[in-house]
């Protein structure tokens, strides 16, 4: 990766993701939008002018099924943001890293375990980066507990849980629509990322195989095992009315944290057992400094949402500063393969799965 000034980012798709995020990058320092496609020329009109109220008059428009492309192939863009539907993530990517472009995916990175290769060999290939923004994996609470692992407090880390638990039976027809033909876990990374980062996987554990099982109304349970021994239990489900959760548990032979619904923390030693507010308060002094700064820099100038401002500003520093992403592309293949693994299991009763090694 080679060091750059200001980065120029062409963003493509203008959904309600791609919205958020030209609004995001307003107040982030170091970034421009010089580049937007989409399918719809009223959107690309609205972006404009939400640009040019933020002080940003140079940004080109391309409307259009293909124009991506030729966002892709623009002399005027560093980094392509890809904000449309999953099904397009890998190819987009695919190609932008073939025209000389970093790459930055929302989640899941991609749909397939051909697609998730796809985007490591690309990437090696091209030596062009390519990362999945997963902001779950910059969570205050989540970042706090990673401290605490790195310190030694947890002791040996046996098993975690993750998930995304989100009634959306009313309020998101496309992702509905999205999930109806698939048999697993169809959206993956906001649990999984963050209990790899725990695990240390990919560095001294790696995943190897899983089982799955889907059940009444979509809800899927996938069972992960580590080559250390450890597991993960992923749970998915958008289709009943529990309350939204990514549970975020962590056991050790020294220590016990769980996120939802009560932020809990029990530790041998020092010991002690918080609840709520407590534990939050405890666990949220061992964010690392750089990250604590930037939450509190986030809390200053009064963004909607720390964790994305906290992984905005990471990625943009580590473009400019020649710092390896804090998520690979091999962690954004391994989380994403998840998707096809799960169904493929789940299809089979169950039956295990193994986990391809994107690292080797």
């Amino acid at each position: 990766m080679n060091e750059m000034g200001k980065v120029r980012i062409g963003l493509v798709g203008l959904g309600l993701r791609g919205v958020a995020t030209l609004k995001r990058y307003a107040v982030i320092e170091g970034a421009e939008i010089t580049a937007i496609s989409d399918l719809s020329s009223d959107a690309l009109e609205q972006a404009r002018q939400l640009l040019i109220e933020r002080g940003n008059v140079g940004v080109t428009l391309y409307q259009g099924e293909s124009q991506w492309r030729h966002l892709c192939e623009s002399e005027f863009v560093d980094l392509v943001y890809i904000c449309t539907d999953w099904s397009s993530h890998a190819r987009m990517a695919v190609y932008a890293m073939q025209k000389g472009k970093h790459v930055a995916l929302e989640v899941p990175a991609a749909m397939s375990v051909s697609e998730c290769w796809q985007l490591v060999r690309t990437s090696r290939e091209t030596n062009r980066c390519c990362t999945m923004l997963e902001n779950c994996c910059y969570d205050t609470f989540h970042l706090g507990i990673l401290g605490m692992v790195r310190a030694g407090l947890f002791g040996e880390i046996s098993h975690a849980d993750g998930a995304y638990i989100h009634d959306l039976r009313e309020g998101s027809p496309w992702m509905s629509s999205s999930i109806s033909h698939h048999g697993g876990n169809p959206y993956p990374t906001h649990g999984l990322g963050p209990v790899c980062q725990l695990l240390d996987i990919g560095k001294s554990d790696r995943l190897v195989s899983l089982v799955s099982m889907s059940g009444c109304n979509k809800v899927n349970n996938t069972l992960l095992r580590t080559q250390r021994g450890r597991t993960i239990l992923l749970q998915f489900d958008e289709r009943t009315p529990r309350p939204y959760s990514r549970i975020q548990t962590l056991c050790g032979t020294q220590g016990y944290a769980q996120k939802y619904p009560l932020p809990t923390l029990q530790l041998d030693k020092p010991k002690l057992l918080l609840l709520g507010a407590e534990a939050e308060e405890y666990i949220c002094q061992y964010q690392a400094p750089e990250m604590k700064k930037l939450i509190a820099e986030g809390f200053r100038i009064g963004v909607k949402n720390i964790m994305n401002y906290v992984m905005d500003r990471r990625f943009i520093d580590a473009l400019q500063n020649n710092r390896p992403f804090d998520i690979s592309v091999m962690d954004a293949a391994l989380w994403s393969c998840v998707t096809e693994l799960s169904a493929r299991s789940s299809a089979l009763g169950g039956q295990p799965v193994a986990i391809p090694d994107f690292g080797s």
